[in-house]
């Protein structure tokens, strides 16, 4: 059964609102896996707006992680004697907008290539990016960068990086959701349904790849900021990290690829997973990681939505009588 909207809105807000609370009840540890959720989830709906809606499944979205940190890092070195929360708001400029003139850039080569080919491609960007990040000296991947404390003293950074993180992945969530429901995101499930009938139709495929590709590119970027900020030092290796290029990916496929809800169940159940049943075996992860991946593909390639939408035809089909 399809909730109407104001029921809908009205479920997303409490759920927002009991999420906001929950720092106040849960134990330090589980703050900060609700932290590692949040950012997440928040990558994940960046990431199915290009590999969900528009079919362009990315290898590489890490770059714009690392993009996004970096140039905000750069910046705020050179501004410490602004207040905290002005420093993490130019940061969040600069990061957004750094991510932005890269993507729109790769955006007219690299979407001129479709599936396995530009899931590839996107993972060369990445490396390129790391390689570059790692070698110039400007960069300063190798030598790691420090970010200022954007907490006033006597708030508790836990707390404050984990309501960051719930409003910035708020924020994108509803930015994808407007997109979902607009000609626009009606556009980009044409191409990622059939690419060459959409054109036919009239669809400005290339257009809009392109500007998906940069809003995707950008939300991910602002994610990366607020996460440099959450570690407070980062370096090339911390932020251009191939199991995230994996684990985006199988969040969509965990919880369902395509949908709003997909990659928010699908990172709340790994970040779950790895942080806290798998705790003790961190070498683990990544090997935990692709062979759930390879799993999901032959049992669920559907995901969790697809298992409930499954089980609810099949009640719908016992429940109703027989002609």
């Amino acid at each position: 059964m399809k909730l109407k909207p104001a029921t809908a809105a009205l479920l997303f807000a409490a759920a927002i609102v009991l999420l906001a609370l929950a720092p106040l009840v849960l134990p330090p540890f589980y703050v900060r896996v609700g932290q590692l959720m949040l950012y997440s989830a928040g990558l994940g709906v960046a990431w199915t707006i290009l590999g969900g809606f528009a079919g362009y499944g990315s290898f590489g979205h890490a770059a714009f992680i690392g993009v996004g940190a970096f140039a905000a890092g750069l910046v705020e070195q050179q501004l410490t004697g602004l207040p905290p929360p002005l420093l993490l708001l130019v940061g969040l400029v600069v990061g957004g907008l750094a991510c932005a003139t890269i993507s729109l850039v790769v955006a007219y080569p690299i979407l001129r290539l479709r599936g396995t080919f530009f899931a590839i491609a996107m993972l060369g960007v990445c490396q390129v990016c790391a390689e570059l990040n790692n070698n110039v000296d400007f960069f300063q991947g190798s030598l790691g960068l420090n970010f200022p404390p954007v907490t006033p003293s006597d708030w508790d950074p836990a707390t404050l990086y984990y309501e960051l993180y719930l409003f910035a992945s708020t924020a994108v969530l509803l930015v994808a959701w407007q997109i979902r429901r607009s000609r626009f995101g009606a556009g980009l499930l044409a191409i990622r349904e059939d690419e060459d009938t959409a054109r036919m139709l009239g669809v400005p495929t290339e257009r809009y790849k392109r500007v998906a590709f940069v809003v995707s590119a950008v939300l991910t970027g602002l994610l990366g900021v607020i996460y440099a900020h959450s570690l407070g030092y980062v370096t090339t290796d911390s932020v251009y990290r191939n199991d995230t290029n994996l684990s985006l990916i199988v969040y969509s496929l965990l919880g369902g690829m395509g949908t709003l809800a997909g990659p928010v169940i699908g990172a709340f159940m790994l970040v779950f997973i790895t942080q806290v049943v798998l705790a003790r075996l961190l070498d683990f992860h990544l090997f935990a990681t692709g062979l759930l991946l390879a799993v999901l593909v032959l049992v669920a390639p559907g995901g969790v939505l697809g298992v409930i939408r499954d089980l609810r035809q099949r009640w719908r089909a016992k429940s109703e009588p027989a002609e």
